[in-house]
C-alpha cells in the first residue's frame, strides 16, 4: 500500500472533521426559523459525516496494521532467504563432495576393492575390511537421503513464502476496495456539505460575536491550564545521549506466570533474535514492555498470540520450536526477563523488525533493529 494513499486519507480525514466542526456552530442572533431549518440539516449531515469519520479512523487503523504486517514479513522473507541461500550452498557442497569420492571409487571399479581385501594379511584383517566397504556404502546411502531432505526442506520454505505474498496480494486488493467505497461516500456527502456551507455564509456576520466570546473563553481556559501545569512542573529532565547501544541491565521489576508462558516467552525470542544473550533480552524487553502497557494485552500469551503482531505465530516456526522444546540458553534469557531483567538499551521500546529487511530507524542489536512506536 502506497504512503501517498494513507496520507490522502488522513488529510480526509482532517478536512471532515473540520467541516464537522463548522456545521457544529450557528447564528446566535440570525432568524430562528432558518437557524432550526440549518440545525436540522446539520444534524442529519452530523450524523453521515459520524459514520463516514467511523469507516475512515477503521480503515486508517487497518492500512497501519497491514502495513506493519507487511513490513513484518518482508524482514522475514529477507531472513528466511539468508537462510536458504546457506542451505541451498551447503546442499551443493555435499552434493560435490559426494560425487567426487562416489566417481573415484567406482571408476577404478571391484579390482580396487578385491584388491583392498586380498591385501589383508590374516583372517581378521580380511573381515575388517570386508566390513569398512559395507560401511562406506551405507555412509552413501545415508549422504543421499540427507540431500533428499534438504531438498524437501527448501521446497518448503519457498512454498511457504508464496503463500504468505499471496496472502498480502489479497489483502492489499480488499484494502483497495474498500478505499474505493470510502472515496464514493465522501463525494456524495461533499455535494451536500457544499450546499449547507452557502447558507451558513448567510449568517457569519450575526454569528462573528458569539464565536469571538467562545475564543475568548478558551482562551481564558487554555491560559488557566498553564499557569496549572507550570506551578506543577518539577523542572529537569532525563535521557541518553545516543550512539551505540547500552548492554546494561536494569531491573523492570518481575512479574508472576505459569510454567507454559515462560516456555512461551523463550520459544518466541528464539524464533526472533541470535542466540546470545543480548539478542534474546531485546525482544524479552520488548514483549515485557507490552504486557506491562495499557496499550496491548497485559500476559505474556496475550502479547505473543495477539492477531498479526509476530510472524513465527502465522507460520507456524513458533509451535515447532515450543514442541522441540527451547535451547537452555533461551529458557534461561526468559526466566531473567520474567524476573525483572530488561536491556537498557530498548527499555522504552515496543516494536522490532528484522534489520536488513527494512530501512527503519531505531537501535540495531543482533539482527533486528528496535524502535518506540510504528
Amino acid at each position: 500500500m502506497k504512503i501517498s494513499k494513507k496520507r490522502w486519507i488522513r488529510s480526509g480525514l482532517a478536512l471532515i472533521c473540520s467541516l464537522a466542526i463548522v456545521l457544529s456552530v450557528f447564528p446566535a442572533f440570525a432568524d430562528n426559523e432558518e437557524i432550526e431549518n440549518l440545525e436540522d440539516q446539520s444534524s442529519s449531515l452530523e450524523n453521515e459525516l459520524q459514520g463516514i469519520n467511523s469507516d475512515i479512523l477503521a480503515l486508517s487503523d487497518e492500512i497501519s496494521t497491514t502495513e506493519m504486517q507487511v513490513e513484518m514479513l518482508n524482514g522475514e522473507i529477507a531472513r528466511t532467504s539468508d537462510e536458504l541461500a546457506d542451505a541451498t550452498a551447503n546442499e551443493e557442497q555435499q552434493y560435490e563432495s559426494m560425487k567426487a569420492r562416489i566417481k573415484y571409487m567406482y571408476e577404478h571399479g571391484n579390482a580396487t576393492l578385491l584388491e583392498l581385501l586380498f591385501s589383508a594379511e590374516d583372517m581378521s584383517d580380511f573381515l575388517n575390511k570386508a566390513d569398512f566397504i559395507e560401511n562406506l556404502s551405507e555412509y552413501d546411502r545415508n549422504a543421499l537421503n540427507e540431500l533428499k531432505d534438504i531438498h524437501s526442506q527448501i521446497e518448503e520454505e519457498q512454498e511457504n513464502l508464496q503463500a504468505q505474498q499471496d496472502s498480502l496480494r489479497d489483502l492489499s486488493e480488499q484494502l483497495e476496495s474498500q478505499q474505493a467505497e470510502l472515496q464514493a461516500k465522501a463525494n456524495e456527502t461533499s455535494t451536500n456539505l457544499a450546499d449547507v456551507q452557502a447558507r451558513l455564509q448567510q449568517a457569519k456576520e450575526e454569528e462573528a460575536a458569539r464565536i469571538a466570546a467562545e475564543e475568548a473563553r478558551k482562551k481564558a481556559a487554555e491560559e488557566a491550564a498553564a499557569a496549572v501545569n507550570n506551578s506543577g512542573s518539577t523542572g529537569g529532565s532525563s535521557g541518553s545521549s545516543g550512539g551505540g547501544y547500552d548492554d546494561t541491565v536494569i531491573n523492570g521489576g518481575g512479574i508472576n506466570v505459569s510454567a507454559d508462558d515462560t516456555t512461551l516467552l523463550a520459544a518466541i525470542i528464539q524464533c526472533e533474535a541470535y542466540q546470545d544473550y543480548d539478542s534474546l533480552l531485546a525482544v524479552a524487553t520488548v514483549i515485557m514492555n507490552r504486557v506491562e502497557s495499557s496499550r496491548f494485552p497485559n500476559s505474556i500469551s496475550g502479547v505473543v498470540y495477539a492477531s498479526g503482531q509476530f510472524e513465527p505465530v502465522w507460520t507456524g516456526r513458533l509451535q515447532r520450536v515450543i514442541e522441540a522444546g527451547p535451547t537452555s540458553l533461551s529458557m534461561q534469557v526468559a526466566q531473567d526477563a520474567i524476573n525483572g531483567a530488561r536491556l537498557a538499551a530498548v527499555s522504552d521500546c515496543y516494536y522490532f523488525l528484522y534489520a536488513h529487511g527494512t530501512n527503519r530507524d531505531g537501535i540495531v542489536i543482533g539482527d533486528n533493529v528496535f524502535f518506540q512506536s510504528w
